[in-house]
């Protein structure tokens, strides 16, 4: 792991008894726990996926960890934000953090930002570490991030929750492999995003998401094993499975293709403060509530006279896995511009991967003037458990 010749500082008696059961690890030793100690960690939002990030990589023996937010505990944070207690409340996070950081190792060396990280203040803050652990929860701070680790040479262990399921990834185009804009080009239009709140998100999800990232930093830092480099890694906590996709640098990204357009940082406008809320609220109340078809009567649908159209709003990826038969394909994130290539004459009937995102795209379909449109609850995973188990579920 430590490359021959690299120069070693020997543990002091107490750090050799902390470390111990990592320093027996094949391959770790001394030297590596050097490395440990010597390296430093950019953790960008110290909530949900930050609390078990700060906490294991403060005590694998990170020598330097900054963490970067500017919210303050809430108590709608407890149930999955782990770092923080009742008492916390109304604490801000990387206060409360750092506290806890301390208490778990009082060697770690904790920087804290009570900021929101931006356009402006994004160089200074990650500059000189040697990975950026992206915890964020809202789509303008994950792109900053990812076009900031690219335009200053940083890896991105890249994480992100929903509801009952995550997703892993080790974005680092220096190994050759894609960034977050190959696998996201664009964010999703605001008003086609569900909030925090209105998402909702199991409270254990966070600790195992969180866990991979820090198994993928300290990886990194000790030189060890397999990155998910060019691979995203899912997890479904419902059913206890997890799915490695493929991922490809894109040579006509924005941010790492082989003409990057992207030189300079600059904020996504046009979400909330946090979690993206939705730019509009409804204009009616019907428009609140359009229908939902479960798999067996979206199914006596399409074997009647007057079929409904399908739409697949899911990522270009997720299609290449399975899609249902005769749909039209429209990524979310491009619905705004060619949701008027569906037809007005039939009923039209969105689905993605679990009923989350089509149940926004049916909304904001009806507040666009498509009157017949709903949504498959349950999505594609639904209908390949009720109506047809040889279209795959991930």
């Amino acid at each position: 792991m430590t490359p021959p010749g690299t120069p070693t500082r020997p543990l002091t008696p107490a750090q050799a008894l902390r470390y111990a059961r990592q320093l027996s690890l094949p391959g770790l030793g001394s030297e590596g726990q050097q490395r440990l100690l010597d390296s430093s960690v950019a953790l960008v939002g110290v909530g949900g996926l930050g609390s078990p990030l700060a906490a294991y990589l403060a005590a694998a023996g990170v020598g330097r960890l900054v963490l970067v937010d500017g919210d303050r505990v809430d108590p709608s944070n407890l149930h999955r934000q782990v770092l923080f207690g009742a008492s916390d409340v109304g604490r801000l996070k990387v206060e409360a953090a750092r506290e806890r950081i301390l208490a778990l190792n009082p060697d770690a060396r904790v920087e804290v930002h009570a900021v929101r990280l931006d356009a402006s203040n994004a160089r200074d803050i990650l500059g000189g570490v040697g990975c950026v652990a992206d915890g964020s929860d809202n789509f303008p701070t994950r792109y900053l991030v990812n076009d900031a680790c690219v335009l200053m040479g940083i890896p991105n262990a890249h994480g992100s929750i929903f509801r009952y399921e995550g997703q892993v990834s080790f974005f680092d185009p220096k190994r050759g492999g894609p960034c977050y804009r190959c696998l996201h080009p664009e964010p999703p239009p605001p008003g086609l995003v569900p909030s925090c709140a209105e998402a909702g998100v199991l409270g254990v999800l966070p600790g195992v998401v969180g866990g991979l990232q820090a198994t993928e930093v300290v990886k990194h830092l000790l030189g060890a094993g397999d990155l998910l480099v060019g691979r995203l890694l899912v997890y479904d906590a419902l059913a206890l499975r997890f799915r490695e996709l493929r991922l490809r640098r894109d040579p006509a990204c924005a941010a790492c293709g082989d003409k990057p357009t992207i030189r300079e940082l600059k904020m996504i406008e046009g979400y909330g403060e946090v979690c993206a809320s939705p730019s509009a609220a409804p204009a009616s109340a019907e428009e609140e509530t359009p229908a939902v078809l479960g798999p067996e009567e979206l199914r006596d649908r399409l074997a009647g006279p007057t079929p409904p159209v399908l739409l697949d709003v899911r990522d270009d990826w997720e299609v290449a896995i399975g899609a249902l038969p005769g749909a039209v394909h429209i990524p979310m994130t491009d619905l705004p511009g060619r949701w008027r290539e569906l037809p007005r004459d039939r009923e039209v009937v969105v689905y993605c991967h679990a009923g989350v995102r089509s149940a926004r795209a049916a909304h904001w379909l009806r507040t666009q003037g498509l009157r017949r449109v709903a949504s498959l609850d349950g999505g594609t995973d639904a209908w390949s458990a009720v109506v047809d188990p040889t279209l795959p579920r991930y």
